[in-house]
């Protein structure tokens, strides 16, 4: 005779066991979210945050922090988009923390990476106008290498149109001109091609004589250097006897002033003297005899 199941109680059984193994995956999956607390921050985007979804990762330096609460366009200005993080509490988000849009490789998913934050700088709090602190904002790589690009285009329409400006019809004939000069000139040089060795062997010997000529130049200068010892020795010795000239003409002039007078006294007597000898030698040839007997007297006049 065949046992009776009782299938209700089968039912009940397996419901409550696919609760237990529910429950178990979502504790096991996402328990730590449950457990841990977290802390409310809002960002403003620039750009695009195509790719990025609600739950997306937030991460501080690579580790991951918390998830992207909600994204919206900022109420007060539609160029911008604004984000509400997240952030497990503890996070040392800083006042010089920055939040950049980062994607996963090739997969184009996207992520929000908080960088920066120095040690000593103080912790970010809520200002009194924002629902909770605002954290600065990067432009994202993509971002940045769109800019660099446009600008780079933008460059280069510019440049391409000077260029075109520049090379007008008169330019461009100028330029043509220009070429088949050259296309001469290199013809003119390949002719004269043995001349210009020539020339250049003997600006390389011109070189290595000015090369010699620099050898030289130390004993140069050494010959000019005692050229002028000596001169200067020569100078020192014309000083000298420039100075012995000076005493040699003090003593001229000393002499002259203290012997000069007495010659002349003596040039008087001697002029005196010679006049005497003359008129004694006068008498004498007139009266020899007066040498023996003396001069004679003088005849007395009449009445005497």
């Amino acid at each position: 005779m065949e046992e009776k199941v009782n299938f209700a109680l089968v039912g009940v059984f397996v419901l409550v066991l696919s609760a237990a193994l529910l429950g178990g995956v979502l504790w096991l999956s996402s328990g730590k979210s449950y457990r841990a607390a977290y802390d409310t921050y809002q960002i403003y985007m620039k750009e695009s945050v195509s790719g990025l979804s609600l739950n997306s990762t937030v991460r501080y330096r690579g580790v991951e922090v918390g998830r992207v609460k909600k994204i919206a366009l900022a109420p007060s200005n539609v160029e911008q988009v604004l984000l509400t993080l997240d952030i497990e509490r503890g996070t040392p988000i800083k006042t010089d923390t920055q939040a950049v849009l980062q994607t996963h490789g090739i997969t184009g998913i996207a992520y929000v990476e908080l960088t920066g934050g120095s040690q000593d700088a103080p912790l970010l709090q809520k200002q009194a106008a924002d629902e909770y602190p605002v954290i600065k904002t990067e432009p994202s790589l993509m971002r940045r290498l769109d800019t660099s690009i446009t600008s780079l285009l933008i460059n280069l329409n510019r440049t391409s149109e000077s260029f075109n400006a520049l090379m007008d019809e008169g330019n461009r004939r100028a330029v043509k001109k220009t070429l088949a000069d050259l296309e001469i000139l290199s013809h003119t040089l390949a002719a004269r091609s043995a001349t210009i060795d020539a020339s250049l062997a003997n600006a390389a010997r011109t070189m290595e004589n000015t090369a010699r000529m620099s050898d030289d130049l130390p004993m140069l200068a050494q010959r000019v250097q005692r050229s002028a010892d000596a001169f200067d020795r020569m100078t020192g010795q014309l000083a000298h006897a420039g100075e012995s000239a000076g005493s040699a003409l003090d003593g001229t002039r000393q002499f002259t002033r203290e012997t000069l007078p007495e010659l002349h006294q003596l040039v008087l007597e001697m002029r005196e003297l010679t006049t005497s000898l003359r008129r004694v030698s006068d008498q004498l040839e007139q009266n020899p005899s007066a040498l023996i007997y003396g001069k004679p007297a003088a005849k007395r006049g009449p009445g005497e």
